[in-house]
């Protein structure tokens, strides 16, 4: 059922925006979730294309991918994936926004051999 009463939709689990520090904070305000995440410029933390053929992406997911369940007991919310080339599909999730970067870079240089 949808509704319009977004305070009825608050105390979410699972549900993540970014710091002015880049830090992952838990959101339990579906509206501000919802408006935090429709900026593109809040999701996008590394793109790369490789000779035209493949292009690897990272992005902030805002959504705890390891549901709650991580090793650590910090979320996964950022993603590396991808599209193209040998390593079509290879994705790596991250805790922070420093690992992220380096794991992109990382999958670069792998999809780049």
């Amino acid at each position: 059922m949808f509704t319009d009463d977004w305070d009825s939709l608050d105390n979410c689990a699972g549900l993540y925006i970014l710091d002015e520090n880049k830090k992952p904070v838990e959101c339990k305000s579906l509206k501000k979730w919802s408006e935090f995440m429709g900026k593109g410029e809040n999701k996008r933390v590394a793109e790369t294309t490789i000779n035209g053929k493949c292009y690897v992406s990272t992005v902030f997911l805002g959504v705890d991918q390891g549901f709650g369940l991580s090793i650590e007991g910090k979320p996964l919310v950022f993603e590396t994936m991808v599209f193209g080339g040998f390593l079509d599909q290879e994705m790596m999730r991250y805790h922070a926004y420093e690992d992220a970067l380096k794991g992109h870079d990382a999958m670069v240089v792998l999809t780049d051999e």
